[in-house]
């Protein structure tokens, strides 16, 4: 099919391939490209040569790191697919992801199973409302077993899932894989998987098939009516009728289908492409996107998606090209954009003029003219835009909802070498920053360091070795440290803070009454003005809130950041002549400050969902060992002859845990690790990181 060939929307799938790392998902994708025609030689992940992770650190670690997005062509359908990273250190980019895709295809080792990663991508699917498929990957592969899967997508992630396929046999005696929906079995000529042959279930495998299909109908009955009356008066359901019924029960996300195969030896991935045609939703099928006035956040409307609305378009990745500069990659929900016009970015209310739009194959590129609804496109030429910025035309101005920033937990020290270094990191540092909305860059003015915080040690990791590589910036680097953060325990009311200044001319004053208290886990820091009868002028509300905010990154303990804090400024009072921006800024801090001390403050670390795979003979020590790292174990099980072990860890005990774990199971466990939530530090742990904090601050002084 021609590219430019004009594909109505009912006929566009926006998806996402989705998993825990080293499911099989940029492999998946790779089958996914050569089996549509996009590409002639199938690549590997272990040789480095897949079209999806095209970075050299992807090549040579064998991962995904950013998320890659490609167009390709299907049974007269048009499928835009992003790749996405598996590792949690790189979760920004499954966020950004689902937030604008409308279906997903979540893929699951068929000998691992659910695990940590997999849960994570789920909710996050759940929080934006995407219906996905599930793909059970690595059929062939030693103690792969589909129904044990299966049964732990119901059980933990409380999916209605149900098979749509399932295997004949398991690892090396795997053959093909029998179609429960039209009951059929499908084996496969070449070792390609170009040439499938569809022939009538073997009997010795019918009453297994006819038990999946008994199945199958009872789950897709619960998701939908019509199917449950047909189930309840014991009617025949034809294949028609059931894909009819799995759609409707996929569209409402009630309903999982289930496929199984193997993609690296080229079995069972197009049927995957079938049922992304076939259940996943169109933008026609998703409902309208909201959007608010920017000029009254309480005015909102919704965008269809259709070419007539006017536009409204998310940036929700920024990325650089070596030869064409930032790429915005851009999803549009109405209306059409066009190369040459320009636009206002109504987030920041900024005119944006577009040079170029491109539609992205992983890092290759091809120019077109304009681009409608439903599409996901990269736009070249914007100045002011980032990530989460809406696009439109300033006669319908529209701000559409951004998406969620998970909150970093590892932070390492940077220091250039050399003096001239030091404006040359900063400059890199910020085109991070518009990349990756999950890093955060801070200058320590006690230390005179640089420190960036990410969500893991690989995440920094990467941004140290992309400094070296892409702009040639060579660094210090000091060892990463858990990222803590302060909270109070206890609500505090009626805090004053004064500052009141004479030191000849005119003085300085600036009296604020505010009340602290605890907000929920994750929530940050929220300022609310109660004040009323201008008892404070109402241009001076913005320099008590920028004075809170300034003093909340830097807490009373040991100068880590305060979090999960509600402030309500209620009172205060303001002298004509002597009032300041600056004095109120003081004044807000002087009574953050106060509020801190008398509202208990206590040092919060990230706990880690951390989970241990093991031969049973190391159990005892992987399990001894996490409880010397103050672990909780949360639950024991089995995966085949593997022991697995999950806890709750603070991140702090984690560091080296690698070297360690191989140590105790002479390198026969794995384990996997993602922040889970924020819990308050034990007294005698807290009292060594402040004298921790104490004895580096001063070893910088010297």
């Amino acid at each position: 099919m021609a590219v430019s060939e004009h594909i109505p929307l009912e006929r566009v799938r926006n998806i996402g391939i989705i998993a825990h790392i080293d499911a099989g998902k940029t492999t998946t994708t790779e089958r996914i490209l050569y089996y549509t025609g996009m590409i002639h030689k199938l690549g590997s992940v272990d040789e480095g040569n897949t079209q999806m992770d095209y970075m050299e650190q992807e090549k040579e670690r064998g991962i995904t790191i950013v998320a890659a997005n490609t167009t390709t062509y299907w049974k007269n359908h048009k499928v835009n697919i992003i790749d996405t990273p598996g590792h949690v250190d790189f979760t920004i980019e499954v966020e950004r992801s689902l937030k604008v895709l409308d279906g997903a295809v979540i893929v699951l080792c068929a000998t691992s199973g659910v695990q940590s990663q997999t849960e994570t991508v789920w909710r996050q699917a759940d929080r934006y409302h995407v219906p996905r498929v599930a793909f059970i990957n690595k059929v062939d592969r030693l103690g792969a077993d589909f129904d044990r899967v299966l049964g732990q997508l119901r059980e933990r992630l409380g999916a209605n899932a149900a098979a749509i396929n399932f295997p004949d046999a398991h690892e090396d005696q795997f053959k093909g894989v029998i179609d429960v929906v039209a009951m059929k079995y499908i084996t496969y000529e070449d070792a390609d998987g170009l040439k499938m042959i569809v022939s009538d279930v073997p009997e010795n495998l019918m009453a297994k098939a006819a038990a999946y299909r008994h199945t199958l109908v009872e789950k897709v009955g619960e998701a939908d009516d019509a199917i449950m009356e047909k189930y309840l008066n014991e009617e025949a359901v034809s294949p028609e009728d059931l894909m009819a019924g799995i759609r409707r029960g996929v569209l409402k996300a009630k309903f999982l289908p289930v496929l199984s195969g193997t993609a690296l030896r080229n079995r069972g991935v197009q049927l995957v492409l079938d049922a992304v045609v076939d259940y996943l939703p169109s933008p026609l099928d998703v409902p309208p996107v909201k959007a608010f006035n920017p000029n009254n956040k309480e005015d909102v409307f919704y965008r269809k998606p259709d070419d007539r609305e006017p536009l409204a378009a998310l940036v929700f990745k920024v990325a650089s090209d070596p030869y064409v500069g930032k790429l915005f990659y851009t999803r549009i929900y109405s209306g059409v954009l066009t190369a040459g016009e320009t636009l206002l970015n109504a987030t920041r209310d900024k005119k944006e003029r577009v040079s170029k739009l491109l539609l992205m194959h992983a890092n290759k590129q091809e120019i077109i003219a304009k681009a409608g609804a439903g599409e996901i496109i990269a736009v070249v030429g914007l100045k002011e835009t980032k990530n989460g910025d809406t696009l439109c035309h300033d006669s319908f101005p529209a701000i559409l909802e951004g998406m969620k920033v998970p909150e970093p937990v590892v932070s390492m020290a940077l220091e250039p070498k050399t003096k001239a270094d030091q404006d040359k990191l900063g400059m890199i540092l910020r085109k991070f920053l518009d990349e990756d909305p999950s890093l955060r860059v801070e200058y320590d003015h006690e230390t005179s360091q640089t420190i960036i915080s990410g969500m893991g040690e690989l995440h920094l990791e990467i941004v140290i070795d992309r400094m070296r590589r892409e702009h040639g910036l060579e660094a210090n680097i000091g060892r990463p440290q858990v990222a803590y953060k302060e909270a109070i325990t206890r609500k505090v009311e009626d805090v004053v803070g004064k500052f009141i200044s004479q030191t000849g001319g005119r003085g300085q004053y600036g009296h604020v009454v505010i009340d602290v208290e605890p907000a929920e886990r994750g929530s940050g820091v929220k300022f609310i003005d109660k004040v009323v009868g201008g008892v404070i002028p109402r241009e001076f509300i913005k320099s008590i809130e920028t004075g809170i905010m300034s003093q909340s990154k830097s807490g009373i303990l040991a100068g880590y950041p305060v979090t999960d804090l509600v402030v309500t400024l209620h009172d205060g009072s303001y002298h004509d002549v002597d009032s300041s921006d600056i004095a109120f800024q003081m004044a807000a801090r002087i009574a953050l400050k106060e509020g801190l001390l008398k509202g208990g403050s206590s040092f919060q670390e990230p706990i880690m969902s951390v989970e241990v795979a093991c031969p049973e003979e190391f159990m005892g020590s992987v399990i001894g060992d996490l409880n010397t790292r103050r672990a909780k174990i949360t639950e024991l099980g089995n995966i085949g002859n593997v022991k697995t072990t999950r806890a709750d860890v603070p991140l702090a005990e984690m560091f080296n845990y690698a070297n360690a774990l191989r140590s105790l199971t002479q390198g026969r466990a794995s384990f996997s690790m993602e922040p889970s939530y924020y819990a308050q530090v034990p007294n005698n742990v807290a009292e060594k990181i402040i004298g921790a904090r104490q004895d580096y601050l001063n070893s910088r002084r010297k």
